[in-house]
């Protein structure tokens, strides 16, 4: 059966899981938002959602050094409880983080974070590239949208493709580690050091 994006996103406005959680339940539930979402409950990845409301002032600063020494991160990641920051299972989601940091870059946490100048020039890039290549006045602002969204999910390390596991990002990721630690789990900030710049 075919899953849509728009079943996708209702899923995910209701869970808040992540979109290929959400379009796993939705393929294992024949398509049906509400079994799906039950689904997701059942398997503890819904329970993310209720958790994100809640303060994070417990924590840890994590440090990664890649193996050639040519690349560091140092990531702020905060939970709920001291008791939780020093578990080994926080200490892993912590180092998984740094190690996607180190391996891909990103520029910012969130979409919502990324430079209103940096995205208009991008548009107009993508505009411009549409043009030449000969598309139809009346798609082009949907291409463009389409390149901000894949700019977006390259950029912005929330929706970046987690590099152990490319079927997830590291939203979902997150939101896992929440479901298992039973507690709300956000990144406060990330610094990726690169030898010579």
């Amino acid at each position: 059966m075919e899953i849509s994006a728009k079943q996708v996103k209702e899923l995910r406005d209701k869970t808040g899981a992540g979109m290929m959680d959400c379009k796993k339940a939705l393929a294992e539930c024949g398509g049906d938002v509400e079994k799906a979402v039950s689904w997701l409950r059942e398997k503890g990845i819904a329970k993310a959602v209720s958790k994100s409301e809640r303060d994070t002032k417990e924590g840890r600063i994590y440090s990664y050094i890649h193996s050639n020494n040519k690349i560091g991160v140092l990531i702020e990641v905060n939970c709920e409880t001291d008791f939780v920051a020093r578990t080994d299972q926080f200490e892993l989601l912590c180092k998984d983080l740094a190690m996607h940091i180190a391996a891909s870059s990103p520029m910012v946490i969130r979409a919502e974070e990324l430079d209103q100048k940096l995205l208009d020039e991008e548009r107009e890039v993508y505009r411009k590239k549409a043009l030449n290549d000969g598309k139809p006045e009346a798609v082009i602002d949907k291409v463009v949208e389409g390149q901000i969204k894949k700019f977006c999910k390259e950029t912005c390390l929330l929706e970046q493709e987690f590099v152990k596991d490319g079927t997830k990002c590291v939203q979902d990721i997150i939101n896992e580690a929440i479901a298992t630690i039973g507690e709300n789990i956000q990144i406060a900030r990330f610094t990726r050091y690169l030898l010579g710049e």
